[in-house]
């Protein structure tokens, strides 16, 4: 299925050069998705806030530290919840006017939070959890259609999990150095300031764009496009897509409960404290961030050296492997290389799913893409379980085996998509 943007005013922008088909230079992207990749990078500093100061955030609510980490999960069960409820609509909306109300329920929330109310921080959960699962798609599936190319498409969309992969990085340092003076609830003020004026810009936009006409077309096709469940449907039929959805739910589920027990595996196995395994966190989210990146670039070329599925492939053997290896590791000089190999392999895995969905699925790229952020929510609490039960029943050897087992589903999804390319790809 063809990709094609109906907005001529970002195919005006997006070809600006000679080679309307060609994928400009990532500075050249940067310059146009800007916004975008800001307000990505804006949607993950609450809950990054909520962890770096659980301890005085609960001290605030007189509250104990786990009842309030326990109200972090009621944000991934918003975000399954809306995103599922509100992905065909992710399409028939504006897209900056989808993300101009992410922004502003964001802007809420961080608001709500900073007064250290028990009641509002969990409402600051929820609205967290439930503004990101439209933020997010909202976002890629927008940088997604600046462009014409499949190619250029795909890559504007790693741009944006790119940028989120690095506010991942970055963000519990940045947002520690100014909350020395003025504290979390300083920060989450910040943050409230900075989502709302995101979200006019992004009302702005979409005013502007509706001025300029570019939506002409788009306003034809309206009566043609299918209803709520329909649009589930005609999704599901795509060639390939539900498995998609299937291997970034599990991979994620795989790397979110591998994430869940390596401070204690590294503290238990090599006796590193938290401040030492601080670099080992940073290895990780190094090399995922690195992965995701360079194979967005990889696919991004007019002619890949290897194809999406074919990488998506490879990269889950990869991580497969390194995962159950590093479980087993006692030297630490194994271990270290190991983790950086897991990071990048689930970073290219997810590169590659993203990049896939945003080709195959055109039109409907937004529900896809706002499904996909839905079943990796759900994800995070499944891998954080089996991972629980294996260490439990097995120890970290059986870690290793349900993790691995996540990873070893995820593969033959991959392979059932690969089968099912749509004879239009490249």
């Amino acid at each position: 299925m063809s990709s094609e943007t109906k907005n001529p005013a970002a195919n005006a922008e997006a070809s600006a050069a000679p080679g309307a088909d060609a994928v400009p230079g990532d500075l050249r992207m940067t310059r146009t998705l800007w916004p975008f990749m800001l307000a990505s990078a804006v949607g993950l500093v609450p809950f990054t806030i909520f962890s770096t100061f659980l301890v005085p955030i609960a001290d605030a609510s007189d509250s104990g530290v786990a009842a309030m980490g326990q109200l972090r999960g009621l944000g991934g069960l918003a975000a399954l919840a809306v995103g599922t409820a509100l992905a065909p609509l992710i399409d028939r909306v504006r897209k900056d006017w989808t993300a101009a109300g992410g922004l502003a329920v964001l802007a809420l929330s961080a608001a709500l939070g900073a007064t250290g109310e028990f009641l509002l921080l969990a409402a600051f959960c929820l609205l967290v959890g439930a503004g990101t699962a439209v933020l997010n798609p909202a976002l890629t599936a927008a940088a997604a259609d600046r462009f014409d190319s499949d190619a250029a498409a795909g890559r504007a969309a790693t741009l944006i999990t790119a940028t989120q992969s690095l506010t991942a990085l970055l963000a519990a340092p940045l947002v520690a150095l100014p909350a020395v003076l003025w504290g979390w609830q300083g920060d989450l003020w910040a943050i409230a300031a900075v989502a709302a004026v995101l979200a006019v810009l992004f009302v702005l936009r979409g005013r502007r764009a509706e001025r300029a006409g570019d939506n002409a077309e788009e306003g034809t096709e309206k009566t043609a496009r299918p209803g709520y469940l329909a649009s589930f449907k005609l999704l599901g039929a795509l060639p390939g897509v539900v498995p998609l959805l299937f291997v970034a739910m599990l991979r994620t589920a795989a790397f979110m409960g591998y994430l869940a027990y390596l401070a204690a595996f590294y503290d238990e196995r090599f006796g590193l404290a938290p401040g030492p395994f601080a670099i080992v966190w940073t290895l990780s989210g190094t090399s995922f961030f690195l992965g995701n990146l360079v194979a967005g670039r990889l696919l991004s070329a007019e002619r890949p050296k290897v194809s999406s599925e074919r990488l998506m492939t490879l990269a889950l053997l990869v991580a497969l492997s390194a995962l159950v290896g590093v479980f087993f590791a006692h030297s630490l000089f194994l271990a270290l290389p190991l983790t950086a190999l897991i990071g990048a392999g689930h970073a290219t895995v997810a590169a590659c799913v993203t990049t896939l969905l945003v080709r195959r699925c055109g039109s409907l790229r937004g529900t896809a893409l706002s499904l996909n952020a839905a079943g990796m929510s759900f994800g995070v609490f499944l891998g954080a379980g089996f991972g629980g039960v294996g260490l439990a029943l097995g120890g970290y050897p059986g870690t290793a085996a349900a993790l691995g087992g996540l990873t070893l589903v995820a593969l033959v999804f991959a392979r059932v998509a690969a089968r099912a390319t749509p004879a239009t790809e490249e």
